[in-house]
């Protein structure tokens, strides 16, 4: 981190210099660390700038020039989604930092950063990485902005791109750079990706295909009909009568092996193209075909190298980064990590680090597919798992090494909490195989379920000496669960802590299809599960159940629905999520383009309408908090608007009263304010001023129209029950 501690190792410079947005954290939960004890377990030197002031390149120098290259990343998280809410405002903390302070990064740090390097030693090979940089490595909807960005590689001046979990294409990179080679000339890892001139292909055996053959077919020529009465070619057939007998090629029978490897060689030296950056800024239908196609394309096992043109150059993809096997994932994980912050931060509290001090991930991946995450994109559908040992050493480094452990494991889990060496039943088929999803639209007959290993995993962590508990905080697929009620029933007895997490997103099907998603009936089915092994262990636990706001095919009854459902089943949310549109997931796809990328996209295809404006937004996520005093002006408002005034009202079965409370819960204060909107008049009761003993006036209630007709103020109600004001 500094030149007194290079002194201190011996060094007079760096082999490589990891540019960061994050707070250095040596854990292996932290991408930095985990690539600087990588390098280091290979015998290279590494320094790290973690947060440096990018207003000009003096602090990228403080390391001096490395000796191979920069590695630059935002950070853990996409810089734009740390640092913005799904509303576009500015958050007020950052998780990654000491102490919480924002602004220490900044927006599209990736490109910032690189830039930065760029001045500081123009000659010097810059490579990027991390999600930001993964997820923006072909032309992507910015939200942020609300327009379609070229890929970050011709913003940023990079060399080379590091896509999805690369430790592979990193040892082998520094490696090759350090025997000597051009980093331009380094063009056959896979999971990276740069820029080429125009046309450009690897070598001469090399073929082209478009992104229609993928996704739309092509032309289909006629069946030959052996009954057709064509016209004799006699002229034919006398050419063919003078050919020489001794000519004749025999032909010779090739073996269904020999097919398919020479389908397999071809297949792996075919590029697909992909529309134009040009073509998917300007035209909705183009991306959403585009950014099917990129998804097609996406298993390790079949997924093919991917080209986009950028003005007169391409960017160039390699197919992903084949997964780590256990015994790889084994040696990422039990490299020497200090497991702290690093010394300079003193006593200063770094939120996500407080998090995680006490947490195993044992897994990545998820091949759940949901089409608002970015995991699939980044991380891969194919699970790559720890081993029992690795995982249960680490649990006794945190019971003998971390400061402040008082014996519970705050989580033992990924990506999902269950997934644990879950994969496909025969490797064949998981090679060949394009589904987006293993559990949707239902689990693939082909996938184990078995959660054998993973309760193993559980009894013999919780055996452990000095740990007292082992909870399980990530999240649950409770799809797959159910398949095992033996793992339901060891989870709920040992692993919960009262309250145990899981995300339905939502109760309606048009939603759930879109966000592929299970029915709300795998939850009702996990709950009794739930409930009833939680009776047989004696212990109160709830499930707090995880639902998203305005995703892309939602309307505004799918939103109503799932607030009756809340209500009737007594939830009352605290935390809620807004839908954020995050680069390349297939969500934002449909955000964006109004089209449905799950099926093949025309111009005519499905139409998937999203909630874009505001205020709709903002009625969304009101309907998850329904119970909010502060969201009942503009629930009202809506109920009026879709012509449900019946649900406004002080009764059971009303969602929100007729009346305001204050700040503090109780009658607001001050005159009657009357707020007027085009779909109806909105009265706003307003207390007297009134000594403590007197009984508070009855509050003048909000009679809503059964019909959007605006009412007359004449017609509103002005007295109430004389119980009303308690109630």
């Amino acid at each position: 981190m500094s030149r007194a501690e290079m002194d201190v190792l011996g060094w007079d410079s760096c082999d490589v210099i990891l540019v960061t947005g994050d707070a250095y954290i040596d854990h292996p939960s932290f991408g930095m660390a985990l690539v600087g004890r990588l390098l280091e377990a290979q015998g290279f030197k590494v320094g790290i700038i973690s947060q440096p002031d990018w207003h000009s390149a003096e602090p990228f120098k403080v390391l001096g020039k490395p000796n191979l290259y920069f590695g630059v990343t935002a950070g853990n998280m996409d810089s734009m989604v740390n640092q913005y809410t799904a509303d576009r405002k500015i958050r007020s903390d950052d998780a990654y930092t000491a102490n919480g302070e924002p602004n220490k990064r900044p927006d599209r740090a990736v490109t910032v950063y690189s830039q930065r390097v760029r001045e500081a030693y123009p000659g010097v090979p810059l490579v990027i990485g991390s999600i930001e940089a993964s997820l923006r490595r072909i032309a992507h909807y910015d939200y942020w902005s609300d327009k379609v960005r070229r890929s970050v590689l011709p913003d940023s001046k990079a060399d080379l791109l590091l896509f999805g979990n690369a430790e592979r294409a990193l040892v082998d990179l520094t490696h090759r750079l350090a025997a000597g080679e051009n980093i331009k000339d380094i063009r056959d890892l896979r999971g990276t990706a740069f820029m080429v001139p125009a046309g450009w292909l690897p070598a001469a055996d090399w073929g082209e295909t478009g992104s229609t053959r993928v996704d739309v077919p092509g032309k289909i020529d006629p069946h030959y009909s052996p009954y057709n009465m064509a016209q004799e070619d006699t002229t034919a057939c006398a050419k063919e009568n003078a050919t020489p007998v001794e000519n004749i090629k025999p032909i010779r029978i090739m073996s269904r092996e020999e097919r398919l490897a020479m389908a397999k060689e071809v297949h792996n030296k075919t590029v697909v193209r992909l529309p134009s950056f040009e073509t998917v800024s300007a035209d909705p239908v183009q991306y959403a075909h585009a950014s099917r196609v990129f998804h097609l394309e996406s298993n390790p096992g079949n997924a093919r190298a991917m080209v986009q043109a950028h003005g007169e150059r391409d960017v160039w993809l390699n197919p992903p980064p084949l997964p780590l096997q256990m015994d790889e994932m084994d040696g990422v994980y039990d490299m020497n990590y200090a497991r702290a912050p690093h010394p300079s931060y003193g006593k200063a509290k770094i939120p996500a680090w407080d998090m995680i001090r006490f947490s195993v991930n044992i897994m990545r991946g998820c091949f759940g597919g949901c089409t608002f995450c970015s995991i699939t994109e980044h991380e891969g559908r194919i699970i790559q798992s720890r081993s029992e040992p690795s995982i249960l050493r680490e649990i006794e480094h945190i019971r003998d090494k971390t400061k402040g452990f008082t014996g519970t494991i705050s989580d033992m889990g990924g990506p999902t909490a269950n997934m644990y060496r879950l994969a496909c039943k025969d490797k064949t088929i998981e090679e060949s195989c394009r589904r987006l999803s293993c559990v949707f639209p239902t689990i693939c007959v082909n996938l184990g379920t078995d959660h054998s290993k993973l309760i193993s995993l559980y009894r013999k962590a919780r055996a452990i000496p000095g740990i007292k508990k082992v909870l399980i905080s990530s999240g649950l697929r409770y799809d797959l669960a159910v398949r095992s009620p033996e793992y339901v029933k060891e989870l709920v007895t040992h692993h919960v802590g009262g309250l145990l997490k899981i995300a339905p997103e939502h109760t309606e099907e048009g939603t759930l299809n879109k966000m592929m998603k299970p029915g709300i009936g795998a939850y009702d089915e996990f709950k009794e599960m739930f409930d009833r092994f939680s009776l047989e262990a004696g212990k109160k636990q709830y499930l707090i159940p995880y639902f998203i706001a305005a995703h892309p095919g939602t309307t505004d009854l799918d939103m109503l629905n799932l607030a009756l459902w809340l209500k009737k089943n007594n939830f009352k949310l605290d935390q809620v999520q807004t839908f954020m549109p995050t680069p390349m997931a297939m969500a934002t796809t449909m955000y964006h383009s109004r089209k449905n990328p799950l099926h093949k996209v025309t111009a005519d295809s499905e139409v998937v309408e999203t909630a874009r404006s505001g205020k709709v937004r903002r009625a969304h996520k009101a309907f998850l908090r329904y119970q909010d005093p502060a969201n009942w002006p503009i629930l009202r408002e809506t109920l009026v608007n879709m012509g449900r005034g019946d649900l406004i009202g002080n009764g059971d079965k009303h969602l929100v009263p007729s009346w305001q409370a204050s700040e503090d819960g109780g009658l607001a204060a001050g005159e009657r304010k009357r707020q007027t909107s085009g779909a109806g008049t909105l009265d706003k009761f307003a207390a007297a001023p009134r000594r403590k003993t007197e009984r508070a006036p009855a509050p003048t209630p909000f009679i809503a129209p059964q019909s959007k007709v605006r009412p007359s103020i004449l017609d509103t109600i002005k007295t109430k029950p004389k119980n009303a004001a308690r109630k």
